[in-house]
Formats: C-alpha cells, sequence, structure tokens
C-alpha cells in the first residue's frame, strides 16, 4: 500500500540547491467614473522606485494559492468582494524589478467605483488614474495595464462584463458612454441603442435620470438571469 501523505520531515530540504525567486501579484482595477475609463494607483511607498505611482500588489504567501492572493489585495485596498476578477499574464523578465528576482502574476479586477469608500482608498493612498495616463507607472507595469485593456476590450465585445463597471441601474446613455471609454473610440447612438435592446437582456424600470436634463432618461437594469437562460439556449451577446 502506498503512501498518500507528505513526509513533512524534509519539508524545505528537496530543493534546497535552487535558488528563491519571489512571486507577486499585481492587480489592474478598472473602474468607470465621469465617464472615464480608470485604473486605481497606489503611490510606492518602499524603495526601489519609492514615490512614483504603482499598480496595486504584493507578495504571495506561502499558505496561500494565487487566486486567494489577488482576492485579498483587492479587498484590503477596496474593501470589496465579490467582483470581477480575472488572471491575465505571468510576467517573468528577469530585470523586471530591480529590487529582487521577481515573478508577478498580473490580474484585472472590474468594480462599480461608486461602490468604494473614499474614506478606505484614500487611508491606503490610492487614487483614481485616466487609463490615457497610463503611460508613467513602475517596472513594467504600463504594460500589464495595456495587456489588461486589450483583454477587457476582447471580452466586452463578446460578454456582458461591461456591467461590471456601471451602477445596477443605469441609462442607456451611460452605458454608451463606458463603451466609447472601453474601445477608445465613438459609436454610433442609433445603432448602438438597436443592437443593444435586441438582446433582451435589459430590463427597463419606470424611473428616469434627470441629472443631466429636464425630459431625462429612463433607467435599466442588466438581467442577468435573462441573459444566463439564454446562454443555456446557445444565446451570442455580441457587441
Amino acid at each position: 500500500m502506498t503512501t498518500a501523505y507528505k513526509d513533512l520531515s524534509h519539508s524545505g530540504k528537496y530543493y534546497a540547491e535552487h535558488s528563491k525567486i519571489y512571486v507577486a501579484v499585481d492587480c489592474i482595477i478598472f473602474g468607470f467614473l465621469n465617464n472615464e475609463l480608470k485604473i486605481l494607483l497606489l503611490k510606492r511607498d518602499m524603495e526601489p522606485e519609492k514615490g512614483k505611482s504603482s499598480l496595486i500588489g504584493g507578495f504571495v504567501r506561502e499558505t496561500e494559492s494565487l487566486d486567494d492572493a489577488a482576492q485579498r489585495i483587492l479587498y484590503d485596498l477596496t474593501g470589496l468582494q465579490d467582483v470581477f476578477l480575472e488572471q491575465l499574464y505571468t510576467f517573468g523578465e528577469t530585470d523586471r524589478d530591480p529590487g529582487e528576482r521577481v515573478i508577478s502574476v498580473a490580474y484585472y479586477a472590474l468594480i462599480k467605483a461608486h461602490d468604494l469608500d473614499p474614506d478606505h482608498i484614500e487611508k491606503h493612498g490610492a487614487h483614481w488614474c485616466p487609463i490615457s495616463e497610463r503611460k508613467h507607472l513602475i517596472f513594467d507595469h504600463s504594460s500589464m495595464t495595456d495587456k489588461a485593456l486589450k483583454r477587457l476590450q476582447r471580452r466586452a465585445k463578446s460578454q456582458p462584463i461591461g456591467f461590471e463597471l456601471l451602477p445596477r441601474k443605469f441609462t442607456i446613455p451611460q452605458l454608451l458612454n463606458l463603451y466609447e471609454a472601453i474601445y477608445q473610440k465613438k459609436f454610433d447612438n442609433r445603432n448602438f441603442r438597436k443592437k443593444l435592446l435586441s438582446m433582451n437582456v435589459l430590463e427597463k424600470l419606470e424611473t428616469k435620470d434627470k441629472s443631466t436634463s429636464k425630459k431625462g432618461a429612463y433607467l435599466y437594469r442588466f438581467d442577468r438571469k435573462k441573459y444566463n437562460k439564454l446562454l443555456e439556449e446557445g444565446f451570442l451577446f455580441d457587441l
């Protein structure tokens, strides 16, 4: 009969001849504010590159998986749980971090920016940065952000993940502004509205948003149950 458990008496000895490499997680956190797609950044409080803009990140603990580490880091900064979080890419260039040999696994997250407690993120020294100003980040964080934006653009075309960035109740113009911010281009208003409503995944509400005009615009809500049912029937989300 073979023994299935690990002999802990040899723990740490099997690979002693190999050098150790640090494993980190970095999170690209997207939010949508004032009709702009933004990322949440920190001012780095340690060397190297102390004082410069950085993505949110940290080292993976011995007792946690990569996904657990990413969720912990995201929660510590935002105080939010159950948000869209997806592993993006592993960055492992030997000179990517001048401090040590560090491999970083990047994740991207989509959050409803208005769910954030401003005092909570201010306490951590975090701030929103327009995606257009992402070129001045430390290490390879700009490359991480570029790759995350491309992933978001691919996903948003074929999956309704864009709704993760909007308030739970929104107008069609707000949704249009979001997709224009994601793709960084203008859409035809009439065609966008027609195509979106034809998918039958939005619930029209009786109330209007009158913050931008007296006439106002009807509020909608994404119907996830209906979307999941349509998905089972072979429905394809395509914007």
